[in-house]
């Protein structure tokens, strides 16, 4: 990824060294990377906001409204995976490392791939 801005689910404070949360949906916040020419340009974070059960179209909207391009996550279910395609936002995957740094830059190193249908979560912590 050369140009574009990532969202990282994170735990707590969330930032670049930061980790990841396990659950995107219920994360504390999102960690946010512009990425201009292959660089890391600026980090900052949003609060995430609560959703019900079966609300999972609620970070689908809040991403999409802070015009983010790509997604990684450790786990995701098949609704709002769709509603992230819907809205254009990539969705990578990644189990391996907790730290959101060294996730970030697999990504723009072009090292994570797509989540694949066969690969989501049933939802609800399942």
């Amino acid at each position: 990824m050369k140009d574009g801005r990532i969202a990282v689910p994170s735990m707590e404070t969330g930032g670049l060294d930061g980790h990841r949360s396990g659950h995107f949906g219920h994360c504390d916040v999102f960690t946010l990377v512009d990425v201009k020419d292959g660089e890391i340009e600026n980090v900052t974070t949003i609060a995430n906001q609560s959703h019900v059960q079966g609300g999972c179209m609620v970070p689908v909207n809040l991403l999409a409204q802070h015009n983010v391009n790509a997604l990684v996550v450790g786990g995701i279910g098949l609704r709002p995976l769709m509603g992230f395609r819907q809205v254009g936002i990539d969705v990578y995957y990644d189990v391996t490392r907790p730290e959101i740094r060294p996730v970030v830059e697999d990504l723009i190193a072009g090292r994570l791939p797509q989540i694949e249908d066969d690969q989501v979560c049933g939802g609800g912590g399942r």
